[in-house]
């Protein structure tokens, strides 16, 4: 099976600043995912035309499962994260992260019926402050909607972290029994696009969760359409039971 986490820049380019969601949507069927793990995406917004950007996107990939979660809020328009499944979505919540006098912030939790069994998924958008980064991560991993099943699943948690100096792994997320899944940090660098620099683009993993392989997309087009570049895990759930009818 194959997650991939994408800050798309709400489908502006992040050297030409042009406005193509097309460049997005192919990225993405390039790249092939089971599983669609995006943040920044515009519902209804001036700047993307109006679009509404996750009903697109699910229409695009035949999503069985979606999941919107409008962080900030413009008029009548806003932006969030964008959760879309190959397959159905068992259960799905939405954390606020937001904090006081910062930017709103938020994670999005889904259990997803894989073919494998059920899977605890999480998509985030961190904040730009450690500090914020790290009071915002103490708060989801100790959250209700996330206890609820992080100690039943295998559990992912991925997505923009903002974490450029990489101290999440071994503080939160350590304490918490979680794998870094993009280390070491050099391999997994995605932003800029145009000249990936910094690992902000991270996942964590706890429980039955195999990971096959990990890497950053590296092409033209992707370097183009987005300001980051897009993470993509292959990954198996050697111990779960397949969901009923699953095939």
């Amino acid at each position: 099976m194959r997650v991939l986490t994408y800050n798309i820049h709400r489908g502006i380019g992040g050297r030409d600043h042009r406005y193509r969601l097309d460049r997005i949507i192919r990225v993405i069927e390039d790249a092939a995912p089971d599983l669609i793990c995006l943040q920044e995406v515009d519902r209804k917004l001036k700047r993307s035309g109006y679009d509404d950007q996750p009903k697109a996107l699910a229409a695009a990939f035949r999503s069985a499962g979606k999941l919107f979660q409008p962080n900030v809020k413009f008029g009548q328009g806003c932006y969030g994260n964008l959760l879309l499944s190959r397959w159905p979505l068992r259960d799905s919540r939405k954390v606020s992260l937001k904090l006081k006098w910062h930017w709103p912030r938020g994670a999005s939790l889904a259990v997803v019926e894989t073919p494998e069994g059920p899977l605890h998924l999480v998509n985030w958008h961190l904040g730009l402050g450690e500090r914020e980064r790290h009071r915002q991560v103490r708060h989801l991993l100790n959250h209700s909607h996330f206890q609820e099943w992080v100690h039943q699943l295998p559990t992912m948690i991925i997505g923009d972290s903002n974490d450029w100096r990489n101290t999440l792994a071994h503080g939160p997320f350590a304490r918490h029994g979680f794998h870094h899944v993009t280390a070491p940090r050099e391999h997994f660098r995605t932003f800029p696009a145009y000249y990936a620099m910094v690992s902000l683009d991270k996942a964590f993993a706890r429980g039955a969760i195999e990971v096959k392989g990990v890497h950053v997309v590296h092409t033209h087009l992707s370097r183009r359409a987005s300001d980051h570049l897009p993470l993509v895990i292959d990954f198996h759930l050697p111990n779960a039971s397949a969901p009923t009818g699953a095939s």
